[in-house]
């Protein structure tokens, strides 16, 4: 089965590239995230975080 599959792989032309793409796209999204959060402000950090609690808060009180 798996010469079956790497025949038809080979027989593709430029499939060589679709690797590569999907590690740079893998690559610069962690590289963005990472920037994101670096610089995030504190306080917009600090709100989000309390939505769980706030939420809890409010099914506890009905």
């Amino acid at each position: 089965m798996l010469k079956f599959i790497k025949h038809h792989m080979d027989s593709i032309t430029g499939i060589e590239i679709y690797p590569v793409i999907s590690l740079l796209i893998f690559f610069l999204f962690f590289v963005v995230l990472f920037y994101w959060v670096i610089t995030a402000k504190k306080d917009y950090i600090n709100k989000v975080s309390q939505i769980p609690l706030e939420n809890q808060e409010n099914d506890t009180l009905s």
